[in-house]
């Protein structure tokens, strides 16, 4: 089934074809085992230009930005992704731009009432454009499909981009772990826990 997405409803859609800042038609879909070189995309860098500070009082979760006086790239290091060991564990769900695969996002069952957003990405050239953005839609929607109740990811608090773009998709912010990056490269950074219904 290919369904035209006019509004953020997607239930009932095995994938969508959208039409993103007014670029050709992008196909957004579950990604099955013939779709082996899709998970393939590669890292790319980042800026790291900011940190969300995020604190808490009695039941309320607040933030504030800090803006950092230099801007740095980070990139991730690459996953060895096997379509097969995903699938067992979770679903996939890819951004197709004639055929090639432009942005990815993992998901990973969970104990919880959430499924876990572990990884996503978009092609450097495509961003901006509200890939990442349709990956989340049809990400939540699978996952209120599979019976959970919304998703959840986690947003390093240095990486001020992605951090607000959690927050601008609706994702609200759950939890703070200031600890684990304690005794690494990258200790004094701070993992912020955001979710989405």
């Amino acid at each position: 089934m290919v369904c035209l997405l006019f509004a953020a409803d997607l239930e009932g859609c095995g994938k969508i074809k959208e039409k993103i800042g007014g670029a050709k038609p992008m196909e957004i879909r579950l990604l099955t085992e013939a779709d082996e070189t899709a998970v393939k995309l590669p890292n790319e860098a980042f800026e790291l230009f900011g940190r969300l500070v995020v604190s808490r009082t009695e039941e309320t979760w607040s933030c504030r930005e800090e803006l950092f006086s230099d801007t740095t790239q980070q990139t991730f290091p690459e996953e060895d992704y096997q379509i097969s060991e995903l699938l067992k564990t979770g679903y996939v769900v890819g951004a197709f731009a004639q055929e090639a695969c432009v942005g990815l996002a993992v998901f990973t069952d969970d104990w919880m009432k959430y499924a876990y957003l572990s990884d996503l990405k978009v092609v450097g050239s495509h961003r901006g454009q509200g890939i990442a953005a349709s990956l989340i839609r049809f990400g939540l929607q699978e996952a209120k499909n599979r019976g959970y109740n919304g998703i959840w990811t986690i947003g390093q608090d240095n990486n001020l981009g992605a951090c607000r773009f959690y927050l601008r998709q609706g994702f609200v912010i759950g939890g703070l772990n200031t600890q684990a990056y304690g005794h690494t490269s990258q200790e004094g950074k701070a993992d912020v826990y955001f979710y989405l219904e």
